[in-house]
């Protein structure tokens, strides 16, 4: 089975147009979250789980250096002595306020010096040839690369105390009749391709394209809401031991858990904070900061389960009329803002039911964007898989010890959210923008 979603053919120019557009995307993102907090709020560390956000900055500048300064031009290191200090692997994020890391105004410096160079280099690059750099492969890592430390750094200022330091309009309302959508759609049973042989800049994790065989099986047409898991909540889902995994109800005992990340209840409203203010909670809007285990916990609730990392993207790209895998729900043309909520144009998740024009074939929608969605899958490599450029950009992470998390959220770029995109965490993660939505099998009859 071949894979057969579309993306666009453009030449070495309009590569070149499209590389720079990234990039040039990526980094006034990063100005905006670095430029809106002074310095000393730059400096500190805001939670345990996360970097100092000058760390980001210099570790987005030094990786740029080292895949297109040095790997693609074959320059000399600028700054050899930080290279380890911004190496992800060899210090933990906890440790990280500890290294001598440079100041802002430095780190600033240095990230803009080595994209002068990048960007000299990318217009001198034949973008054929060398697998690095064939279809601007390198540039486009690269941009993915910045645009989800954007995301990570977008988590710490959610994490963050203090006064409200971004804004951004709201997301469009869910249109009329959304109220009226069926709940659950039937993804018919049979083949379908998975993963991606053609999609130019597609991380090794989406390679290569494969046949998939697919069970018929339900699937929630919207992510699960805040009012439908604050039912799980007022009906004693985080005291009841029935509904979760032995290391999920172990988080829960432990932390005494008794709701999402930043909610909490006062005079029997149920508020949480959010980027600064505290608002009730939006009952309609996809329920957001829920670890692996609370949505597993509350599908147990539910009488359903957590859909497979091949049914979510069944769901995501198959097209039954054809018969062919697009690039996403509605086709294969890129995101739009009518499509889906991405790339912090909103700070949260529009209301369930929202952006008709993304809708799949079959009726789903909010497939991409909104929250990330976990599924029941294991991080695991597609039969085939080879890893490109490094391996541990995903190889290492493979195995039962993380889970697969599909769709893109509010907070990721279009260019680092594909139908085939794979993003993966530790099931006990609260403060990403996660969420999800349920499925459970067809009965014989239904297909």
């Amino acid at each position: 089975m071949k894979d057969t979603a579309q993306p666009q053919d453009v030449d070495s120019a309009g590569l070149r147009s499209r590389a720079v557009e990234a990039l040039t995307a990526a980094r006034t993102r990063t100005e905006l979250l670095t430029s809106c907090i002074d310095d000393a709020e730059l400096t500190a560390q805001h939670s345990p789980l996360m970097s100092p956000l000058v760390w980001d900055l210099a570790h987005i500048g030094n990786q740029e250096e080292l895949w297109l300064l040095r790997n693609v031009a074959g320059r000399d290191a600028m700054r050899p002595e930080i290279d380890s200090v911004y190496d992800a692997f060899e210090h933990p994020r906890s440790a990280r306020p500890t290294l001598p890391l440079l100041a802002p105004a430095e780190a600033r410096t240095y990230a803009a010096e080595v994209r002068g160079r990048a960007l000299d280099v990318l217009e001198r690059s034949p973008l054929r040839g060398a697998p690095l750099v064939y279809d601007a492969f390198a540039f486009g890592m690269v941009a993915q690369h910045e645009q989800q430390h954007d995301e990570t750094m977008l988590i710490t200022h959610q994490l963050r105390r203090g006064p409200t330091a971004l804004t951004a309009p709201p997301p469009p309302s869910a249109p009329d009749g959304a109220a009226l959508l069926p709940g659950e759609v039937l993804v018919p049973g049979g083949p379908f391709t998975m993963g991606t042989s053609v999609e130019p800049w597609a991380l090794d994790n989406e390679r290569p394209a494969h046949a998939t065989f697919v069970p018929a099986f339900h699937v929630d047409t919207t992510p699960v809401s805040c009012g439908a898991y604050l039912r799980f909540v007022e009906d004693g889902g985080y005291t009841e031991p029935r509904w979760w995994e032995a290391a999920g109800w172990a988080m829960v005992r432990e932390h005494g858990l008794t709701a999402p990340l930043f909610w909490r209840c006062e005079g029997g409203q149920w508020l949480r904070r959010h980027f600064g203010a505290t608002e009730p909670v939006p009952l309609d809007e996809p329920v957001l900061h829920v670890s692996w285990y609370e949505a597993d916990a509350y599908a147990r609730w539910a009488g359903r389960r957590l859909p497979s990392e091949a049914e979510w993207e069944k769901a995501a790209r198959h097209d039954p009329a054809s018969g062919r895998s697009m690039r996403y729900p509605w086709g294969d043309a890129d995101p739009t803002p009518e499509r889906a909520n991405l790339g912090q144009r909103h700070l949260r998740p529009a209301p369930v039911g929202a952006y008709p024009a993304g809708e799949s074939p079959l009726g789903v929608r909010q497939l991409i964007g909104d929250v990330w969605e976990w599924t029941s899958s294991d991080f695991l490599p597609y039969p085939g898989f080879a890893p490109f450029p490094y391996r541990e950009y995903s190889e290492v992470f493979f195995g039962p010890g993380h889970k697969v998390l599909r769709g893109g959220c509010f907070g990721v770029d279009p260019v680092a959210c594909r139908g085939t995109f794979r993003n993966w965490d530790l099931p006990v993660r609260r403060q990403i923008f996660a969420g999800f939505r349920t499925a459970r099998d067809a009965s014989e009859g239904e297909f």
